[in-house]
């Protein structure tokens, strides 16, 4: 419907739309004052950052070498708190590696701040064999190079802070492998005192495919893993 204005105008208003009863109109999202701030390279590094160093003793080397992730937390004191990693030193006593490990760390570092899905670092580190041959870490863990074991330590810690959700074995499973385990142990009987302390998997147990753990038996002409429940029946 058109209206025509005959008198000289002195002012006007944009007309906005009333809120509908009982709800009160949303506050614009500066005065809310709840944006949710998101991983991204620009963010400021804040004056303190917790972290965690990870010890890695390796048979390459008759040094250890120590990396340490810091995290930083976005929206602390809200519902969307997150803590996720922005940076990473590795040092050791050993320097032949120093060249190659301080590139290594800021490419990972930058990675981090860039923000997204980073857990693809994990898979990447641990895909690269040395072509020396790997080498078993303690508890049986095939470790196909040293640059794996770091990315193997990368993943623990995405696994502490919630990053990377643990899909570990459920009840069912775990009670499974357990039984097979005491079966095998009963069939050849092994005694708790015969086993190495330090691998907590039978003595002659063969390399997982899967899990890349020495805990594969053979059971009943079936090779089972006593680590993730991996089973081929021949």
């Amino acid at each position: 419907m058109t209206i025509r204005i005959d008198k000289k105008i002195t002012g006007y208003e944009v007309a906005r739309e009333e809120p509908a009863a009982g709800k009160p109109a949303a506050a614009p999202e500066h005065e809310a004052g709840n944006k949710v701030v998101q991983m991204h390279e620009k963010l400021e590094r804040p004056e303190m950052l917790m972290g965690s160093t990870y010890k890695i003793k390796t048979p390459l080397s008759e040094h250890a070498l120590y990396v340490t992730i810091n995290d930083v937390v976005l929206n602390p004191g809200t519902e969307h708190e997150l803590r996720r990693p922005f940076e990473i030193f590795i040092n050791s006593k050993n320097m032949d590696h120093f060249q190659w490990i301080v590139a290594l760390t800021r490419i990972i570092s930058a990675v981090f701040r860039k923000g997204g899905d980073v857990t693809f670092l994990v898979e990447e580190l641990r895909s690269v064999f040395d072509p020396r041959g790997g080498y078993f870490k303690k508890g049986g863990r095939y470790m196909p190079s040293l640059v794996a074991e770091i990315g193997d330590a990368i993943e623990g810690h995405m696994r502490m802070i919630g990053l990377i959700k643990d899909d570990g074995l459920d009840e069912h499973q775990r009670r499974h492998v357990e039984e097979k385990r005491a079966q095998f142990e009963a069939s050849r009987n092994l005694a708790q005192t015969e086993t190495d302390p330090g691998d907590p998997f039978p003595p002659g147990a063969q390399l997982c495919s899967k899990c890349n753990t020495r805990a594969v038996v053979a059971m009943d002409n079936c090779l089972t893993c006593l680590n993730c429940g991996e089973s081929k029946c021949g």
